[in-house]
């Protein structure tokens, strides 16, 4: 039934979807406030230990979670397109690595706030730098090629992590699994990450028809005049900072970028110019959800949403292999 939709109709839908979610994230938890209260206290209405939960607990988490699963699924969308590789997600070229040695380091040196959220966004950047430019070496740079050297960084800040994690003290441990595993309960204020979230949108929608061209072959796309090359290195470049951005945020988390763009496809085709905003709502609205599960479940303790979202992801990947054989 779902299939039969028009491809343009499941924007809308997504957009409600994504509404709900957040407002779902805005009415759960301990002290429930109830939807006519929650719409009271953002039209500006209520008072109390209420308002202060909604505005200042639970509305910049929904956020924060939103712009991560769209920037997440925005970013493997892209990379699937261009790599033409079903198995590309947004960690793919070791920028999660990066980020996640250097906010490891900055917990063990005991800093916090912006100090840290600049330590993962710094570790993120250096992993981009040195993946890059491993892969350019003399002459030019494939897709081949850059996968590969990102595999191979991606693997050393692995091993890196085991080691901080050998030493570091008992007391941090706990903290420092739970980012690597994805977690929002510290996520700061939401709006650099919204900001980055439409701004990447806005550089992406144009480029939309000419993914089109390029999802067809490299040797067709240069034929009806698409530039190949510049396009690849706005893609890659682009994808990287949306990665870096939610690995800032939120940690690790997987799946999203994976399983989404799939599902979308299954769902509306492969018409880039409604699957990346539909990316963007599918992604966020899911970690909206995920992270809603991983605050309430057992509450009060929490769980990392990077558990949920694996928990979630893996059935439903191998569900999509089940139907492409």
């Amino acid at each position: 039934m779902f299939r039969r939709l028009p491809s343009l109709a499941w924007l809308p839908l997504l957009a409600l979807f994504s509404v709900v979610t957040v407002g779902i994230a805005l009415n759960s938890g301990t002290i429930q406030v109830g939807w006519f209260g929650v719409g009271e206290i953002l039209l500006g209405g209520g008072g109390g230990i209420e308002r202060q939960l909604v505005m200042e607990l639970r509305l910049p988490r929904a956020l924060s979670a939103f712009a991560t699963g769209g920037l997440l699924a925005l970013s493997g969308a892209l990379l699937q397109v261009l790599l033409r590789n079903p198995l590309a997600d947004p960690y793919v070229l070791g920028v999660s690595g990066g980020a996640a040695v250097a906010a490891l380091l900055a917990m063990m040196a005991g800093v916090g706030g912006w100090w840290f959220t600049a330590s993962a966004f710094g570790g993120a950047m250096v992993a981009i730098a040195l993946v890059f430019g491993l892969a350019h070496g003399r002459g030019s740079w494939s897709d081949t090629r850059l996968l590969l050297v990102g595999v191979v960084v991606a693997s050393g800040c692995g091993a890196l992590l085991s080691f901080l994690l050998a030493i570091a003290p008992e007391q941090d441990l706990r903290g420092m699994l739970f980012w690597l595993m994805g977690d929002l309960s510290h996520a700061g204020r939401a709006l650099p990450a919204l900001l980055v979230l439409a701004g990447g949108m806005v550089l992406v929608a144009p480029l939309a028809r000419s993914l089109n061209v390029m999802a067809r072959g490299e040797l067709q796309a240069a034929a009806l005049g698409v530039e190949v090359s510049r396009l690849r290195l706005a893609i890659y470049l682009s994808a990287s900072l949306f990665t870096a951005t939610a690995v800032t945020l939120a940690g690790s988390i997987g799946f999203v970028g994976l399983v989404v763009p799939h599902l979308l496809r299954l769902l509306m085709g492969n018409d880039q110019r409604l699957l990346l905003p539909a990316a963007v709502m599918l992604g966020g609205g899911l970690l909206v959800l995920a992270d809603t599960l991983a605050r309430t479940v057992i509450a009060p303790q929490q769980l990392p949403v990077g558990v949920l979202t694996a928990l979630l992801g893996v059935p439903v990947f191998l569900y999509l292999l089940q139907r492409h054989r």
